[in-house]
C-alpha cells in the first residue's frame, strides 16, 4: 500500500471517530412526555383485568376516569345510589367529589353519588338540563340481570324525560359493551314496552312492569331490570 491510501485510511477513521463523539456528547436522558410530566396517567392507560370497564370516561367522554362494574374485587363497593368509578390517578379522583375507597392494582376507586351526574334544573319544574357530553337528563347504574344468562349486578343506564307523548326512555347498557335495552315508561312512569327483538329471543317474552316501593321493576322473561323513580322522574 503506497503513502497516498494510508494517508487517506487515516483521514477517513479520524472523521468516523470525531462523528461518534460529537454524537455521544450531545446525547441526553429521555426526557419524560407532557402527560408524564403533569402526573396523569400516559396514554393507553392499561385498565387491570380485576376491574370491568364500563363506557368512554367519566363524568362525560374523553375522561381518564371509567364505571366499574361488579366483579371479586369490587362487589362490596357497589351501590346502586352512586356509581362506582376508577380513575388511573387519586388526583383525577378527587376531581370527582365522591368518596374515595381504595387503590386496587394501580387504579383508585371512588364512590360518586348519581345526583352528583345531574345538573341542576332536574325535576324543578323547568325542564331536565342534559349531562354533561350525553344527551341524557341523568345517568346511573341501574339492578340488572338475566340478558343471556347475566347474574345481578349493575348496568349502566342513561334516561331522556319527556319525550314526544310525554313518554321517558331508559337505556340499559349491558356489561358486555356491546348491547343494550331500552325501556319505554308513559307520562305516569308506567312502563309500556320495551325494544324487544328476534335476533335475541327477547321478541316472544312480554314486557311486565311491577311495583316495590318507590321502584319499578321490570321484566322480559328472564331479564330483570329495576329503575328507581328518582331516576325515572328526576324527583
Amino acid at each position: 500500500m503506497n503513502m497516498q491510501a494510508m494517508r487517506a485510511i487515516g483521514s477517513a477513521l479520524g472523521l468516523a471517530m470525531g462523528v461518534l463523539l460529537v454524537a455521544a456528547c450531545s446525547s441526553e436522558a429521555p426526557q419524560p412526555n407532557a402527560t408524564e410530566a403533569m402526573g396523569q396517567s400516559p396514554a393507553g392507560f392499561d385498565w387491570p383485568a380485576s376491574l370491568p370497564v364500563f363506557g368512554d370516561g367519566f363524568p362525560a367522554a374523553g375522561a381518564p376516569c371509567r364505571r366499574i362494574g361488579e366483579s371479586a374485587a369490587t362487589v362490596d363497593f357497589l351501590d346502586d345510589s352512586a356509581s362506582l368509578v376508577g380513575c388511573p390517578s387519586k388526583a383525577e379522583a378527587d376531581k370527582l367529589g365522591g368518596t374515595i375507597l381504595k387503590d386496587i392494582d394501580g387504579v383508585t376507586l371512588v364512590s360518586v353519588p348519581n345526583a352528583a351526574a345531574a345538573q341542576p334544573g332536574d325535576g324543578d319544574g323547568q325542564g331536565d338540563s342534559k349531562v354533561a357530553g350525553t344527551d341524557y337528563n341523568a345517568t346511573a347504574q341501574l339492578r340488572c340481570a338475566g340478558y343471556r344468562g347475566m347474574k345481578p349486578t349493575l348496568c349502566d343506564a342513561g334516561v331522556k324525560r319527556n319525550q314526544e307523548g310525554g313518554q321517558t326512555l331508559v337505556f340499559i347498557d349491558w356489561p358486555d359493551g356491546v348491547n343494550s335495552r331500552m325501556l319505554i315508561f308513559d307520562q305516569a312512569g308506567k312502563i309500556v314496552t320495551a325494544n324487544t327483538n328476534e335476533a335475541d329471543g327477547s321478541s316472544k317474552y312480554q314486557v311486565l312492569g311491577k311495583r316495590d316501593g318507590d321502584t319499578t321493576i321490570v321484566t322480559i322473561g328472564p331479564e330483570r331490570y329495576e329503575v328507581p323513580d328518582a331516576f325515572l322522574k328526576g324527583d
